[in-house]
């Protein structure tokens, strides 16, 4: 039988994803007890309240998130963050450059970029010194066909350079970028789908995703 395996971060309440970002408020909107009051006895429900801001946890960035008129979470169609096909892309350094991709597959598949940060998730390290892929290598993944970009960090991007080039990029190729993912030590090379599907948000750039991988039976 086919595998799944989860690489997305689980969100929790007060939760903080990027520093300065506020964390989610998560909460009840009906509590169980106060709708015993509403239905006949014995029946009971829950429904939840979520406040929080679009990048939350793992997430997927659409072109509208950097670009006012690029696509937004609403217009990216489900084959572009949708069963894709999938290479992981491993190193242990902090900046990915094009001589890390070279000698991959990566045209028409979702590149996933595996620095082993997310071991950091939910520490103060986490947030100091994150792996991130330079404009040439951002670059060359676009020429070379990559569909989708994603790495196990706090940012695709040096945080420190303000221009944001992996974004620009990327997104100015209509090429998706997803955030923060995690597990990736867990999945094969290559040979497996990839799924980030987020909720179809109009004029919204950004947006969590349960994201995950399919492996082929083998």
């Amino acid at each position: 039988m086919s595998q799944l395996i989860d690489v997305s971060h689980t969100i929790e309440h007060e939760m903080i994803t990027y520093k300065g970002l506020p964390a989610p408020i998560i909460c009840d909107y009906l509590s169980r007890e106060h709708s015993r009051q509403l239905y006949a006895p014995g029946t009971e429900f829950h429904i939840g309240k979520i406040e929080m801001i679009a990048n939350t946890g793992t997430y997927v960035d659409s072109p509208f998130h950097r670009y006012e008129h690029g696509k937004d979470l609403s217009q990216l169609p489900l084959s572009s963050l949708a069963n894709l096909q999938a290479v992981v892309i491993r190193t242990a350094e902090r900046v990915v450059d094009v001589a890390h991709l070279q000698g991959h597959q990566v045209r028409g598949k979702a590149v996933l970029v595996h620095t082993g940060w997310s071991q950091h998730w939910r520490t103060d390290q986490y947030f100091e010194g994150n792996p991130y892929l330079t404009a040439p290598a951002a670059t060359y993944l676009r020429d070379a066909g990559a569909v989708m970009v994603g790495i196990d960090s706090l940012n695709i991007d040096n945080t420190a350079d303000f221009t944001r080039p992996a974004h620009t990029i990327l997104l100015g190729a209509g090429i998706p970028i997803v955030e923060h993912l995690t597990n990736l030590h867990t999945l094969p090379d290559t040979n497996f789908r990839f799924f980030a599907v987020p909720v179809k948000v109009k004029a919204f750039g950004t947006f969590p995703v349960r994201a995950f991988a399919l492996l082929n039976d083998s």
